[in-house]
């Protein structure tokens, strides 16, 4: 990459709806089990990612991006809205990074930055949950993320067939 990467977290513009909705819609095409099957309407990504902003807008969770010049390149969400017996933990989410731009550690320096945020919000405790198949497992066993266990057949993939998820949590 020739153009810094900057991180930051996103509010909703209609550029950043954009930039989350192609980006949303390029992960699923490329099989990302991330909540939505393919192909997926452009609309309803907009209609995630304007819930999901405006969630951030209240304070209930913090959606980060890998920006370079005007691509979106990375995203994460970290959720902060958790039942009142759990104040000590927030959830990372949503992690997706472009087909493209995979394999330049833009998924870990966001996961990092997810963590320090957590912690600023005084949360003790992350979980996390990923596809069994195609999921990013990997990642967060290199990130220090402790696996949890298995559920099979919890969802189905993108372009169909049903996958686990393996979760995970690490402490802060």
């Amino acid at each position: 990459m020739t153009d810094a990467v900057r991180i930051e977290p996103l509010c909703a513009t209609p550029e950043t709806l954009a930039a989350l909705s192609d980006l949303l819609i390029a992960t699923v095409a490329a099989g990302g089990s991330v909540s939505f099957m393919h192909p997926l309407d452009p609309a309803q990504a907009r209609a995630f990612w304007a819930g999901s902003l405006a969630a951030a807008a209240r304070g209930e969770r913090v959606v980060l991006g890998a920006w370079q010049g005007t691509r979106l390149l990375s995203t994460v969400t970290l959720i902060l809205d958790c039942p009142p017996n759990q104040p000590h933990r927030a959830e990372i989410a949503k992690m997706m990074t472009a087909p493209g731009a995979r394999g330049q550690g833009l998924a870990l320096t966001l996961l990092r930055e997810a963590e320090a945020l957590a912690r600023t919000h005084g949360r003790t405790l992350l979980v996390l949950d990923t596809a069994s198949e195609g999921g990013a497992s990997g990642l967060y066993e290199r990130a220090g993320y402790v696996f949890a266990g298995e559920i099979p057949d919890y969802a189905l993939k993108p372009h169909g067939g049903l996958t686990g998820t393996r979760l995970y949590y690490r402490r802060l």
